[in-house]
């Protein structure tokens, strides 16, 4: 039995310590924060409850990765969770699921009705869509398979690529302007590049279908349309996305692991280029055979080890990482139905089609207030229970700078916080008036809750050229995992991440075995 050290018990950390707990390890996870789940926590006040990063979630679908690690643990059974969609808004029109199933379609239709001059080009872009989905199915289903069946599913994958070949190099600025000519359809497919505060000029082109998936605004959708061509499927945790973090960390407790909270980690301890342990905050030291980090790269690496003990070539790299921004986020407890306004629980308001201009703003510490766009999530329609009986939980949020350019978000809170739901009642009136309580969490917020000194929500972008840190570090006996490691960001890839650097760390000690035998 080894013993291994994780510093973090948000979803990277409790599910790394949960397979590596139930592989017989002495495993003990140190929090720093009063609680535990990072941004996938579930905050209350007043009888309200609000999650504070996920939303409408990808990965607990058929073969999916969430529901896959969940099924290995024995865990999903215990989980209850929603398949559901999502509403846009745009200056322009707006999507929601219409009453009666028109099929896969619909959204383009409707389109096409709106900009007629775009019909062709409107085909063109789904019979695109679709060929992403297949390729990215074909690719998982290679990946998973094995023998002769891996190498047909490999050779069908080459064959369905080749006709996109040309596009593999492009932005998205270049994918959108291929297929389209006017800039509101433009806006509306880069819309949610700026959820990651990333210009559509560095985000990978091809990559724009699996970001406008279709059934996350219909759930009627089939997600198998063929055996190879698979859509994702789109779910909310009932209860709120704390439910996953009580069952990892409930599950890591039966098998002998330890969660700490209030334990900040001042060091990680390296002798000879190896892990050996950590020291806390009080000074205390604790040796472990392993140790795990899944804070943010700057903090593990130039606080927690020191730039002596790493080399230049990792420095660089760092150092010329760009981080996603923060969010500025406001939930309030209200006493009515918003349900006649926003028919669904979550929707994304789009207050521009600019979405380039848009980022370069945020990216250069001007915030918009909420002018450029927001969303509005309602998680008590689908869990009533997150707040009192005839009430709702509400949460407004939009992306905004770590550090606002004129001023601070400390003393201009309560004030951004006004501005920003008086954007939202422009969806919902009457939110103002009817609050009953209200909790801001500010950038500032965001970087305590986590100790960071850049909040960067969702962890590394996906810009072009530039991946996350590898799971198994120079340093022997260290690994890092979490939305800046190379899984990236989102429920699904840090939890998988999370699964597969515990798979890294169990292949280690064996070979260490191996080698004392």
């Amino acid at each position: 039995m080894s013993r291994i050290s994780i510093i973090g018990a948000g979803l990277a950390g409790l599910t790394a310590g949960a397979f590596l707990a139930r592989s017989g390890h002495q495993v003990q996870i140190f929090e720093q924060f009063s609680d535990i789940g990072g941004v996938a926590a579930t905050i209350e006040q007043d009888g309200y409850k609000w999650d504070i990063g996920p939303l409408l979630l990808e990965g607990f679908g058929p073969n999916e990765p969430v529901r896959n690690i969940l099924e290995e643990l024995a865990l999903m059974k215990q989980l209850r969770i929603v398949n559901e969609d999502r509403g846009l808004s745009t200056p322009d029109f707006t999507f929601w699921r219409p009453e009666k199933y028109q099929g896969l379609y619909w959204r383009s239709e409707m389109l096409k009705k709106l900009f007629p001059e775009e019909s062709i080009n409107l085909d063109r872009y789904f019979k695109f869509y679709l060929r992403m989905i297949k390729l990215v199915t074909l690719f998982k289903q290679s990946d998973q398979a094995k023998g002769f069946k891996k190498f047909l599913l490999k050779i069908q994958l080459l064959i369905t690529a080749l006709p996109i070949k040309k596009m593999q190099e492009w932005n998205a600025t270049q994918l959108l302007d291929y297929f389209f000519s006017n800039d509101k359809i433009k806006g509306l497919f880069a819309g949610i590049l700026a959820d990651f505060v990333i210009r559509p000029s560095e985000f990978q082109g091809v990559a724009i279908p699996m970001v406008n998936i279709e059934t996350a605004f219909d759930k009627r959708i089939p997600i198998i349309l063929d055996k190879h061509t698979i859509q994702p499927q789109y779910n909310y945790v009932l209860g709120g996305c704390g439910e996953m973090v009580k069952l990892l960390a409930n599950f890591i407790k039966k098998n002998e692991g330890t969660i700490q909270i209030l334990s900040n980690v001042q060091q990680i301890l390296i002798e000879n280029n190896q892990a050996i342990g950590i020291e806390l905050e009080n000074g205390e030291q604790i040796l472990s055979d392993i140790v795990l980090a899944t804070g943010d790269i700057q903090s593990t690496f130039y606080n927690l080890i020191g730039k002596e003990q790493i080399s230049s070539e990792t420095q660089q790299y760092i150092d010329s990482l760009k981080y996603m921004e923060s969010i500025f986020m406001v939930h309030i407890g209200i006493d009515f139905d918003p349900s006649p306004y926003q028919p669904a629980a979550l929707c994304y308001y789009y207050g521009t089609y600019d979405i380039e201009n848009a980022v370069e703003k945020i990216s250069n510490g001007i915030y918009h207030e909420g002018e450029d766009g927001f969303l509005i999530y309602i998680p008590s329609m689908h869990s009533p229970e997150m707040a009192p009986a005839q009430h709702h939980a509400v949460t407004v949020y939009t992306v905004a700078p770590n550090h606002i350019k004129d001023g601070d978000w400390q003393t201009q809170r309560e004030e951004l916080a006004d501005k920003l739901l008086e954007y939202a009642e422009s969806k919902i009136p009457g939110l103002r008036d009817h609050t009953k309580t209200r909790l801001i969490m500010t950038p500032e917020d965001f970087r305590q809750r986590i100790k960071v000194k850049h909040h960067s929500f969702g962890g590394i972008p996906p810009i072009m050229g530039q991946k996350g840190f590898d799971h198994q570090t120079s340093i022997n006996k260290l690994f890092y995992a979490g939305c800046q490691s190379e899984s990236t960001g989102g429920v699904a890839n840090t939890m998988n991440g999370g699964k597969n650097v515990a798979h890294l760390i169990l292949n280690s000690l064996e070979k260490d075995i191996s080698k004392i035998g």
